[in-house]
């Protein structure tokens, strides 16, 4: 049996992979920025980690970090969700991941749909990435694949799966994304 044959895959997609990516992430706070105050018992939405969690997984592409905001995203507004479209729209890379709380998660995905010529991940945690058993680092490295491997347009990586913006939806009683016909 002979290995993947690269080139040959290449030459059948629809669209150009990126030779190499140049990232630019969007911050928006959620839960994998939340931290735990103890005098207070209380999770705040904090500084956000995703350059940190990205310099410790060594990666080997250049990125850039902008806070948009740092809100739950129950609290987001239309207004919100429009500096957010505008941060994407007026960056230059054509790579964009944007960390997001995963309550609002879909509702901003929607909000940017229709931003041409640009790969848009968006991806958050269920558990702050503080927290030892965060699903952080996971959603994270699975938002890069994506952008490394999709052709333009809005996603959404979560709980392992990169879904279309339009085709998904967030579970909450079982606290998962999932795929809607």
């Amino acid at each position: 049996m002979s290995g993947c044959n690269t080139r040959a895959i290449m030459a059948c997609l629809p669209y150009e992979l990126p030779s190499h990516m140049n990232l630019h992430i969007i911050t928006t706070g959620g839960t994998i920025d939340k931290i735990y105050f103890d005098a207070k018992s209380d999770f705040q939405v904090g500084d956000p980690v995703i350059g940190e969690l990205l310099r410790r997984m060594e990666v080997d592409f250049e990125f850039s970090v902008e806070s948009a905001m740092r809100k739950d995203s129950l609290d987001m507004t239309d207004e919100d969700r429009a500096i957010i479209r505008r941060l994407t729209q007026d960056c230059s890379e054509d790579c964009v991941l944007i960390t997001h709380g995963t309550d609002g998660m879909v509702a901003t995905a929607t909000a940017l749909q229709g931003i041409a010529k640009k790969c848009i991940v968006l991806t958050g945690a269920l558990q702050p990435a503080a927290f030892q058993q965060s699903d952080a680092i996971f959603n994270v490295g699975c938002a890069i694949g994506a952008l490394q491997s999709k052709p333009h347009g809005v996603y959404i990586a979560m709980n392992g799966r990169v879904f279309d913006a339009d085709k998904v939806v967030k579970n909450v009683a079982r606290n998962c994304f999932e795929k809607t016909a």
